[in-house]
């Protein structure tokens, strides 16, 4: 009987992260049977199983290598996670993140599956990250295909030496619950959402508010998430005297953001390049906050550019300007007819190109082509 259903292994470093809502959407969303192995070099795990990477039987080292007909070491150390290939009869591999891609180089280079590396941010930006990775040079003469989520992304692995045509372009898109959002836009409200890292510079959009705040005085800013920039955000507001009109809940969930932005006037997000090169790739909450229908005010950076028109679905000040984002702020708080005629325009474009369907429907003609091509 011929086999139609796709066997997809799906690596990724983390087991769980709350940013990272794509992983969720990959493992559940794409067509066949994910198999999901999660963890870093000899401490991955297969999901829903007991593999045990450290497992060393001699019988089992001599079958597996026998059957690949390898002796080395450096094939028997991670020889638990092929015999795993081979039980889980996997057609197609998918990695998150560049890095993790080329730890797991010795296991790729002795398994005959096809692998998809999709590369997020940090991973095509950060150099040192890039350099550790021999630029990626074995990654990309190995793997079938690789997927970026902005198109500058795209063009930053061609100069690394990616072969432009192993290249797809898709950015993850907003769950669609989101769409199903009705705004009100009936609050003086801005709200953000994300971890408080450099290159999210949340520190920017703190001082940009305050600025609105002398224009717009009853405006209020709900910065939700985590990470090592809370504490000195939380001491800006202070040392503004804004605290009334700042509010930081900490990590939310997905039903409590869509609540949030169901009455906010924009979504706000300051993102630069921070100073280790660290670029976002196209920000989920920000395609999040168009597809329930209210507008975005953020940077000319990394994919914002190339999922928000400006001056039609929002607006986009350059890097480490301050008092544009500013004005940009004081223009929606003031101007709610404005905000609404934006917040429907970014919907509409959601829908029509930027939807979890499109993103899973891309991944999924990928993870075809690759199998295709590796027969």
């Amino acid at each position: 009987m011929t086999k139609t259903l796709k066997n997809i292994a799906l690596f990724s470093p983390n087991e769980a992260v709350y940013s990272e809502t794509f992983v969720h959407a990959h493992k559940t969303m794409l067509q066949g049977s994910v198999f999901y192995y999660y963890g870093t070099r000899l401490n991955i795990k297969l999901e829903n199983s007991t593999m045990d990477l450290h497992r060393r039987s001699a019988p089992f080292l001599t079958k597996v290598i026998r059957k690949f007909k390898k002796s080395n070491t450096k094939y028997s150390m991670w020889s638990v996670l092929v015999q795993s290939m081979i039980d889980n009869d996997i057609d197609v591999i998918l990695i998150e993140f560049g890095p993790h891609a080329h730890s797991l180089l010795p296991f790729l280079e002795q398994v005959n599956i096809p692998f998809i590396v999709h590369f997020h941010g940090y991973d095509a930006s950060v150099d040192k990250v890039i350099k550790e990775c021999n630029n990626y040079i074995e990654v990309f003469k190995l793997a079938t295909s690789i997927i970026v989520v902005s198109t500058e992304m795209r063009e930053r692995l061609i100069k690394l030496g990616c072969e432009r045509s192993k290249i797809t372009y898709t950015p993850c898109g907003p769950n669609d619950k989101f769409l199903e959002i009705k705004p009100t836009l009936s609050k003086k409200q801005l709200i953000g959402i994300g971890r408080f890292v450099d290159k999210k510079a949340p520190y920017f959009t703190i001082l940009a508010f305050a600025k609105a705040l002398q224009e717009v005085p009853d405006a209020k800013l709900i910065l939700a998430g985590n990470g090592q920039l809370l504490n000195a955000c939380q001491n800006l507001v202070a040392y503004y005297k804004i605290s009334d009109a700042v509010s930081f809940p900490g990590v939310i969930t997905p039903e409590k953001f869509r609540e949030l932005l169901s009455d906010s006037r924009a979504y706000v997000q300051h993102s630069i390049t921070s100073n280790i090169g660290d670029m976002e790739g196209t920000p989920v909450a920000i395609m999040e906050a168009q597809a329930s229908g209210i507008p975005v005010i953020s940077t000319r950076h990394g994919g914002i550019k190339d999922v928000i028109l400006e001056d039609e679905t929002g607006f986009l000040c350059d890097e480490k300007d301050v008092d544009e984002m500013a004005k940009f702020m004081i223009r929606l708080l003031k101007n709610k007819s404005e905000a609404q005629t934006m917040g429907q325009n970014a919907r509409k474009r959601i829908l029509e190109n930027y939807t979890i369907s499109h993103h899973i429907k891309t991944i999924d003609t990928v993870i075809e082509d690759t199998i295709s091509q590796y027969k």
